[in-house]
């Protein structure tokens, strides 16, 4: 499938070289320089995937996230400057799906498509298999059960929900906001640290070598992302 990509972006040099890496790997390429051209393009044209910068000339790419977000489940990658974690921390809990820095190399923006493609691909599904497997680990939701190469592991309730809303939103960054909500019933950024300590203990028990993990990997400063491979 050719999947159709919109830029979002203002600095019309980056849109040139963004269009011309994207178009050279299959992709169909539509652009918009400013956000409300943004929205009406996102409306008129039906795209797959977003690249939205976040500092438009009329309005906060935040804003248009929160938008598309009343209508839609468009994977959008955010293509931004702003380097401060709070930015990408806000972005991301308003339902950004990523989050690439400026400066970039387009192969690693590439990869970072792909992985939407993959969610394309999957319906963006909230874990729908009552069995879920990669490599050597299984996770039987029915049953409640976590294997690691056939052999049963246990896991406390906390790391045992830590695990699910991973392996539910694998392939996109989950921030510590979200990991609160969803395990702990609120969210709070003081609690990054607790949660931490949960992951440590969940990859001690999951990650054959938990110093280099293979499933869970970390986004410094933002959250935590269940690796698609």
């Amino acid at each position: 499938m050719d999947y159709k990509i919109l830029i979002i972006e203002d600095d019309k040099k980056i849109v040139n070289f963004m269009s011309m890496a994207l178009r050279a790997k299959g992709y169909q390429i539509i652009a918009a320089h400013n956000g409300n051209e943004g929205i009406l393009t996102f409306c008129t044209e039906n795209p797959d995937i977003i690249l939205l910068d976040l500092g438009l000339p009329d309005m906060d790419g935040i804003k248009i996230i929160e938008q598309i977000r009343e209508v839609s489940e468009i994977p959008i990658i955010v293509v931004s400057a702003r380097e401060q974690d709070q930015d990408k921390i806000e972005a991301l809990d308003k339902g950004a799906n990523d989050y690439v820095t400026k400066p970039f190399s387009m192969g690693e923006l590439l990869a970072r498509v792909r992985v939407m493609e993959r969610l394309l691909e999957k319906g963006n599904s909230n874990l729908p298999e009552k069995v879920y497997k990669n490599k050597y680990l299984t996770v039987d939701t029915d049953k409640h059960k976590i294997l690691v190469d056939d052999i049963e592991v246990h896991l406390t309730p906390i790391e045992y929900k830590l695990l699910v809303v991973l392996i539910s939103n694998r392939g996109k960054v989950v921030t510590h906001n979200q990991i609160s909500k969803e395990v702990w019933g609120y969210g709070e950024t003081g609690d990054s640290k607790n949660i931490r300590v949960f992951m440590a203990s969940l990859r001690r028990k999951i990650e054959k070598g938990p110093s280099s993990p293979k499933f869970i990997l970390t986004e410094i400063g933002v959250g935590y992302r269940f690796t698609e491979e």
